[in-house]
């Protein structure tokens, strides 16, 4: 579908995978882009697809292991700008949909693959999680509090910004370098990698001595003025008022009288624990609500909805009675994508495939 965003017009084959992958495909179809999510024929029915990553996209079953499901593919990817290829390296070249198949159809199409290890090195062709490739890449070193085990930050780091955002960035490289060249290319996106650029700084601050163990430095929990303190209510703030001016209001709205010394940590630890224990958080909340201290209330995902800056700002957005992120970045001025659960696509002649040659493979259970 033809949104009109700044994607418009770009179509993209997304094979089925787990949430990186269709996390890229929402990326691109939250701009405009066309994007047909091509699952097993037997996960395919004419219920919409609610999972969040799988809005504004459409869907068909394609039975990737017939000759004719590939056959049908290769007609699809000739009519697309992009492909997303999720699988282990090797795997889609043994099906006989790998990069040089599809460029032999395709000229101008992007491939993009994403995977936990990348396409090659010892470990390419093992399994792993996002906790794995974050132990390796020397992330996962760094989080945590001081003295305790390595705390892996839900999935966010390694699959979710280092796999599925930076693949979706990586095909939009590629799709301006084909503007340039007419060719398209092989974008490798391989979550061990992203992890590591996404913590380009604190290898550098680590090798120059201005950051030491994990939950000991300024911006990791080992700082007081930047962490959480419980409130009277058995709820949470978020403390992050690391500048002197900062600090200041901080000092101010607690109304703290011969407060520590900022880099007398230990102390000042207790003294802010002690006083943000006195009131519930929506006092605090009512103190902090004008000022620049950097005190914010943590929200459960509930409650995030209806914070007035992401209410005032359209934060959040409800689809089909599933509360959901709104697409983002935002591109002012610019249309964004049909945010709709995903459905089943019927026609498929405007991606090249005769709809007699559609009704022959759904007669053969390769198509649904």
């Amino acid at each position: 579908m033809d949104t009109g965003g700044p994607l418009a017009g770009i179509r993209v084959l997304e094979l089925a995978g787990l949430a990186p992958g269709p996390f890229a495909g929402m990326m691109l179809a939250d701009h405009g882009a066309s994007v047909l999510r091509v699952d097993r024929v037997a996960a395919v029915t004419d219920q919409p697809r609610r999972d969040v990553m799988d809005r504004g996209k459409r869907t068909i079953g394609l039975d990737l292991k017939s000759p004719d499901g590939v056959a049908a593919f290769l007609d699809l990817a000739r009519h697309a700008d992009a492909v997303i290829e999720v699988f282990r390296p090797g795997v889609a070249e043994r099906l006989g949909i790998g990069p040089a198949d599809l460029h032999a159809v395709n000229e101008r199409l992007v491939y993009g693959r994403l995977t936990g290890w990348g396409q090659d090195g010892p470990l390419a062709p093992r399994a792993g999680h996002d906790i794995d490739y974050l132990a390796i890449s020397g992330v996962l070193s760094q989080l945590g509090r001081a003295g305790e085990r390595p705390t892996p930050p839900i999935n966010l780091l390694a699959d979710f910004a280092g796999g599925g955002l930076m693949l979706a960035y990586g095909i939009l490289l590629a799709l301006l370098e084909r503007e340039r060249t007419g060719r398209g290319r092989v974008v490798d996106a391989a979550m061990v990698d992203g992890a590591a650029v996404l913590f380009s700084m604190f290898y550098s601050l680590t090798r120059s001595g201005f950051w030491g163990p994990r939950g000991t430095n300024l911006l990791d929990g080992g700082a007081p003025m930047y962490d959480t303190y419980e409130t009277e209510d058995g709820k949470y703030l978020a403390v992050g008022a690391l500048e002197p001016q900062f600090y200041a209001e901080l000092v101010r709205g607690l109304e703290l009288t011969d407060p520590p010394d900022q880099n007398d940590w230990p102390a000042l630890r207790a003294r802010l624990t002690e006083a943000f224990k006195t009131r519930t958080r929506a006092e605090w909340e009512a103190v902090f609500a004008d000022s620049d201290a950097c005190v914010a209330p943590v929200l459960d995902l509930a409650e995030a909805p209806g914070h007035p800056h992401n209410a005032a700002r359209g934060t959040f957005v409800e689809v089909g009675g599933v509360t959901q992120a709104a697409p983002a970045p935002r591109l002012l001025g610019a249309a964004t994508g049909d945010l709709a659960p995903a459905t089943r696509l019927d026609d498929l002649t405007a991606w090249g495939l005769p709809e007699e040659t559609a009704t022959r493979l759904r007669a053969q259970g390769v198509l649904a």
